[in-house]
């Protein structure tokens, strides 16, 4: 049985608190499932812990979470304690995304040496199995080749049980047979700009035979996720918003039901049930979800 539909929205910015919840009671009200936002340093991004708590403090049912996380920013133990402690505070409404870095210029920026891809890989991995020990053990004591934790005991357990839900992004194959391991949803990135997609890139096909192969017998239980940045619904009521969101890719037009045909077949064909939408779409694309959402 595939996994039913669910939406969320990724937004990073807002002019003020009342806009930000504003649009986070909206989303909740045409029926998204999460709020989703972006670990950047770039000028005008909210920072994700307090936004996200935020929206969740203003909303009953709206989930929300982080797309993604970049593990090269903090260390596993503080960044599990701040996930408990947003589920704890949510009620259980937390998702934690992680993933290695989409690229060197903030490092930089920040003065943060930007490692091999193999090992911010490698250090994905000891953060992932530090932090899904800190929130199911008693007692964690861990000693690897990126971190050691010496018998850390009393940690704050998530709400969420056995823990909270775990998303890792990934497009090549080490962090995609990663995230089949480790986590409990996998986003599916590519390296698609305003030129297209990337020659080099592997096809969805490969990508899905790797996340196979690694999970094993435990594939059904995984959540595959996909961002769908560029979808504009051109019979929708309510046009594509300038609102800031997702990278500028050039849109691609289909009517509503053009779009549920489309949404179907890429789950029957590849898995993908967890889709995710710029905070410019959510009005656009709003009579999709309808027809969708928990489907």
């Amino acid at each position: 049985m595939p996994h039913p539909f669910r939406f969320g929205v990724v937004a990073a910015q807002a002019p003020s608190r009342a806009a930000w919840i504003a649009s986070a009671r909206r989303m909740e009200e045409l029926g998204y499932a999460t709020l989703l936002m972006p670990d950047r340093t770039s000028v005008g991004i909210l920072s994700p812990f307090p936004a996200l708590a935020a929206a969740a403090e203003a909303t009953t049912r709206l989930r929300v979470g982080s797309y993604v996380f970049c593990n090269g920013y903090r260390h596993p133990v503080l960044l599990a304690r701040e996930a408990a402690t947003l589920d704890l505070l949510t009620e259980g409404r937390f998702e934690l995304g992680l993933g290695a870095g989409v690229g060197p210029t903030e490092f930089q920026q920040m003065g943060i040496p930007f490692g091999s891809a193999g090992a911010r890989v490698g250090q994905l991995e000891e953060s992932l199995q530090v932090i899904k020990r800190l929130l199911t053990e008693e007692t964690v004591q861990f000693s690897g080749k990126y971190y050691t934790i010496t018998a850390l005991s009393g940690f704050l357990k998530s709400v969420q049980q056995p823990r909270l839900p775990i998303l890792v992004a990934g497009a090549g194959e080490r962090m995609l047979k990663l995230a089949a391991r480790e986590a409990d949803i996998v986003a599916i990135g590519s390296n698609r700009t305003r030129q297209g997609a990337d020659p080099g890139d592997a096809t969805l096909e490969q990508q899905i035979a790797w996340i196979k192969e690694a999970a094993g017998t435990c594939f059904t239980n995984l959540e595959l996720a996909q961002t769908i940045f560029d979808l504009a619904i051109t019979d929708s009521s309510a046009s594509l918003s300038p609102q800031a969101g997702g990278p500028r890719l050039p849109p691609r037009p289909m009517s509503i039901e053009q779009a549920v045909d489309h949404l179907l077949e890429q789950r029957e064909r590849y898995g993908f049930s967890y889709l995710q939408v710029s905070a410019g779409q959510i009005e656009n694309f709003a009579p999709v979800l309808a027809r969708l959402a928990g489907k």
